[in-house]
Formats: C-alpha cells, sequence, structure tokens
C-alpha cells in the first residue's frame, strides 16, 4: 500500500510539473509578444512625442523676425504678442491648447530641472524682473538655445548660457 501511494505522489508531481512546464511554454511566447508590443508602443508613442516637439520647434522658428513685443496682448491676427501668447499660439498650431501666462504655463506637464535635461519642444521659464519669479518662457530648441518673444527684438533665437539667461532660469516643463 505504501508503495502505491508513494508511486501516485510520484505520478502526481510528474504531472504537476507537466503542467507546470507546459502552461511557461504556453504563456511564454505571448508574455514575450506582450512585452514586444509594450517596447512598439512605447517607441509609436515616443516618435509621436518627437514628431510634436519637431513640429513645436519648427513653428517657433518660423516667427523669427514676425512677431512684436506687446506685454499683455494676444493679437495673433497682426502677430502682436507677449512672451507666453507667442508659446500658447505656436502650441496650438501644432494641437495643444495651454493657457495663457507664463506663471500658469509653468504648471503644465513635467518638470525639467536641469538644462542638461531639457528636450527640443520644452517649455523653459525665466526669471527677468523679481528673483525667482517666473515671468518670462520660451521653447527650447536644442544645443542650449530656445525662440523666445523678447520685449527688445521681438521673436528670437537666444543662448541659454548667454550671460543675461544663464542665471535667470528657473525650470523646463515637458508636455
Amino acid at each position: 500500500m505504501k508503495k502505491s501511494r508513494l508511486s501516485k505522489s510520484f505520478v502526481g508531481i510528474g504531472l504537476a510539473l507537466s503542467l507546470l512546464t507546459s502552461g511557461t511554454m504556453l504563456f511564454g511566447p505571448q508574455s514575450a509578444l506582450a512585452a514586444a508590443s509594450d517596447s512598439t508602443t512605447t517607441a509609436a508613442y515616443s516618435a509621436t512625442s518627437t514628431s510634436k516637439a519637431s513640429g513645436v520647434v519648427r513653428t517657433a522658428r518660423s516667427y523669427i523676425g514676425k512677431v512684436r513685443y506687446k506685454f499683455g496682448v494676444r493679437d495673433t491676427s497682426r502677430l502682436i504678442l507677449d512672451c507666453s501668447s507667442f508659446t500658447q499660439m505656436v502650441f496650438k498650431k501644432n494641437g495643444i491648447t495651454i493657457p495663457w501666462s507664463s506663471a500658469d504655463q509653468a504648471k503644465l506637464g513635467t518638470a525639467v530641472k536641469k538644462k542638461a535635461n531639457l528636450r527640443e519642444g520644452d517649455l523653459v521659464f525665466f526669471s527677468t524682473s523679481k528673483p525667482g519669479r517666473i515671468n518670462h518662457v520660451g521653447i527650447y530648441v536644442g544645443n542650449g538655445k530656445f525662440v523666445s518673444n523678447t520685449a527688445s527684438s521681438g521673436v528670437v533665437m537666444l543662448d541659454m548660457n548667454d550671460s543675461y539667461w544663464k542665471n535667470r532660469f528657473i525650470t523646463g516643463r515637458r508636455l
């Protein structure tokens, strides 16, 4: 009798291992397929994000020398804008709605605290008057440069490491 129980135990264990192994084989490729699908989705998302960011940068650059700055103005038909209405217009032309005012735009997306981590299309925020208070915004275009609508020159490309901008950077935001 003891041999019979022992034999049944071995058969039961063997059957359990067999099912476990075949289950792994059945579920393994599906799990691999799901993982591949997830990475494809991530790659597609990254490509879409990169494509959208490139569009934002292209649009921002297209307005260099064409926009007049006036504080508090959002006249897109005559291209008379302040810094935040410029970024608002550029993003809207790329299908992204953002609020007016640099302070409100600074609440969007994900914070990018270090200049070294900025990517094309990120909003970049500065303090140009009261230290530590956001009151200017531009669009990062890569290589330490950003496009912004300034009171002195209208829409221009600027260097974030220029003596004026270097210490005025507060944060970036990735939408």
